[in-house]
C-alpha cells in the first residue's frame, strides 16, 4: 500500500506529448484512459498482494525469513531502478510500443510468479515483473497527454486518485480472498495467475486503442548508471537479508560493502554521464536534496511498517490472510481519505502540511506501539482500528505532499527529471524499507517473541519519523504554482 502515491507519480518520468492536431473521438479518448488506468491498477495491486500473502507463500515454498523480505523488496527494487530508464525508452522508441512490451512482459512474468516451483524462481520472476512494470507505468501520462485536448487533461488525470485509492484498498483484500477461496486448489498462486485474464484483456484493448507514435531516436539512455544503481541496491538488500537470515558473517559484509561502493560510483556517474538519471543541478538544490532524503527515510519506514503489521496480525494474532487484509483496511481507507483531502491544501500550507502528516503518522505509530506493548498477542480486533486508521491518515497526508513540496523551487525545465527521479527513489526506498525493517523484526524474533519484535520495529519506525520531522524545515515553503489550483 505504500505505492499509492507512486503509481500516479511515476508517470512524469517522461514529459507528456503534445495533443494531436486531429483529436481522437471522445469515446475513444476515454477508452484509452481506461487502458492506462488498468495498467496502473495491475501494477498497484500486484505490488500490494505480497504484503498479505508473504507468510502463506513462505510456508508453501519453505523459503524462510529471507523469502518474506525478498517478496517485499524485489518488485519495488526493479521498478525503482528502471523507472526513469523506462520513461526514456518510451521517449526513444515510442510510448505505444514500450507500453505494449511492458504490459506483455508484466502479464507473462505474472504467470511465471504463479507457477514458481521454488523461492528463488519466484524472487527472480518478481524482479522481472517489476522491470516490465518500469517499462509500462511511465508511458501513461504521456499517452494521455497525446490524446486529450489540453483543456480536458486535468479532468482525465482526476480519475487516477479514486481508482488507485480503491486499488490500494482492494489489492490486499483480493489477495486474502483468493488465498482462502483456494480456487482450483491454486491457493496463493491464483493472485498472480488471475493476470492471465486481466493483463490479457488490457493488452487486447491496448493494441486496438493506443495511438501510434514514433519516438525520438536521439534520446539517450544511461545503461551504465542503471547498472551501477542495480548493483548498489542488490548489494545492500542482499547484505541485509543474508545477514538477518544466516548471521552477520563475511558474505553479508562483502555484499553491503559492494553495494555502498556501487552507490558511490553511481553518484559519481550522475556528474559525468551525458544523460544522467538524476540531473546534477538537482542535487545542488538544498530543498530538493532535503526532500529526497526525507522521502527516502519516510517511505522506507512506512514500507517496512506495512510488512511488520501484516506479520503481527498473522503470526502474533493468528489471523488468516483475509483477516489480516481486513485488519489493514482502516489504514488503506485513511490513506485514501487523506490523499484526496490534502490535494487542495498543499498549495496553501506547503511544508506545514508535510509536518502535519509526519506528526499524525508518529501519533498513530505511538498509539499502536503502546497497544502492542500492553496487549501483546491478545489485542482485540476493534482496538487496532483507531491507531491503524490514524496511521493511514498520516501516511496519506505525506504521500500526496512530500514530493509536491520538494519540487517547489526547482527550475520548471527540470520538473520532468525531478518527478521521475523522485518516483524512482520512492520505489527504491520501499524496497530498502521492506528489507531493513523486517531484518530488525526477524532478528528480534530470533531471540524473543512476536510482541517484542513488533515493538522494536515500531520504535525504529517512530525514530525515523522523528528524523524526517527534523528535515521539514529545509524543504521549500510551498509546492509549484501549477499544483495549487
Amino acid at each position: 500500500m505504500s505505492t499509492v502515491a507512486s503509481s500516479d507519480a511515476a508517470s512524469p518520468a517522461s514529459p507528456p506529448l503534445a495533443s494531436p492536431s486531429e483529436p481522437l473521438p471522445v469515446r475513444k479518448r476515454w477508452a484509452v484512459l481506461a487502458v492506462v488506468l488498468a495498467a496502473d491498477v495491475l501494477d498497484l495491486v500486484d505490488a500490494t498482494l505480497t504484503n498479505i500473502a508473504a507468510p502463506t507463500i513462505t510456508a508453501d515454498l519453505d523459503g524462510g525469513h529471507g523469502l518474506v523480505q525478498w517478496l517485499g523488496a524485489s518488485y519495488a527494487l526493479a521498478l525503482g531502478v528502471l523507472l526513469v530508464v523506462g520513461g526514456r525508452l518510451g521517449d526513444k522508441y515510442g510510448r505505444r510500443r514500450v507500453f505494449l512490451v511492458g504490459l506483455t512482459g508484466f502479464t507473462l512474468t505474472s504467470v511465471a510468479c504463479g507457477l514458481a516451483p521454488s523461492a528463488v524462481f519466484l524472487v527472480i520472476a518478481r524482479l522481472l515483473q517489476g522491470a516490465f512494470g518500469a517499462l509500462l507505468i511511465p508511458q501513461g501520462f504521456g499517452i494521455i497527454g497525446a490524446v486529450f485536448p489540453r483543456d480536458q487533461i486535468g479532468k482525465a488525470f482526476s480519475a487516477f486518485g479514486p481508482v488507485l485509492g480503491a486499488s490500494a484498498v482492494g489489492g490486499p483484500i483480493l489477495a486474502g480472498f483468493l488465498i482462502e477461496a483456494d480456487l482450483l486448489g491454486l491457493g496463493w498462486r491464483a493472485m498472480f495467475l488471475i493476470n492471465i485474464v486481466l493483463g490479457g484483456a488490457a493488452l487486447f484493448a491496448a493494441v486496438r486503442l493506443l495511438p501510434r507514435d514514433t519516438g525520438d531516436p536521439a534520446t539517450r539512455v544511461d545503461g551504465i548508471g542503471s547498472g551501477l544503481l542495480s548493483a548498489a541496491m542488490l548489494g545492500l538488500l542482499g547484505g541485509l537479508i543474508r545477514g538477518s537470515e544466516n548471521g552477520w558473517t563475511l558474505i553479508p559484509a562483502l555484499l553491503l560493502t559492494g553495494g555502498l561502493l556501487s552507490g558511490f560510483l553511481f553518484w559519481r556517474r550522475q556528474h559525468t554521464a551525458a544523460s544522467p538519471l538524476i540531473e546534477p543541478s538537482l542535487l545542488k538544490n538544498r530543498g530538493f536534496t532535503s526532500g529526497l532524503l526525507l522521502g527516502v527515510a519516510f517511505f522506507a519506514a512506512v514500507a517496512g511498517l506495512l510488512y511488520v503489521l501484516s506479520l503481527y496480525l498473522q503470526q502474533g494474532l493468528g489471523r488468516s490472510p483475509m483477516g489480516a487484509a481486513l485488519g489493514l483496511a482502516p489504514l488503506a481507507a485513511g490513506i485514501v481519505i487523506a490523499s484526496i483531502a490534502c490535494y487542495g491544501l498543499v498549495g496553501k500550507l506547503g511544508r506545514r502540511l508535510v509536518l502535519t502528516g509526519l506528526l499524525v503518522t508518529l501519533a498513530g505509530t505511538g498509539w499502536l506501539l503502546a497497544l502492542v506493548h500492553s496487549s501483546g498477542t491478545s489485542a482485540g480486533s476493534w482496538a487496532l482500528v483507531p491507531p491503524v486508521f490514524v496511521l493511514g491518515l498520516g501516511m496519506g497526508t505525506c504521500f500526496g505532499t512530500v514530493y509536491d513540496v520538494t519540487i517547489g523551487d526547482i527550475d520548471p525545465r527540470e520538473a520532468g527529471s525531478a518527478s521521475g527521479s523522485l518516483s524512482a527513489v520512492q520505489q527504491l526506498a520501499n524496497a530498502l524499507g521492506a528489507a531493513a525493517v523486517t531484518t530488525i523484526y526477524f532478528h528480534r524474533l530470533g531471540t524473543s517473541d512476536v510482541r517484542a519484535a513488533t515493538v522494536l520495529s515500531l520504535v525504529v519506525v517512530a525514530a525515523v519519523t522523528v528524523l524526517s520531522c527534523a528535515l521539514v524545515g529545509l524543504l521549500p515553503r510551498g509546492a509549484p504554482e501549477q499544483r495549487q489550483h
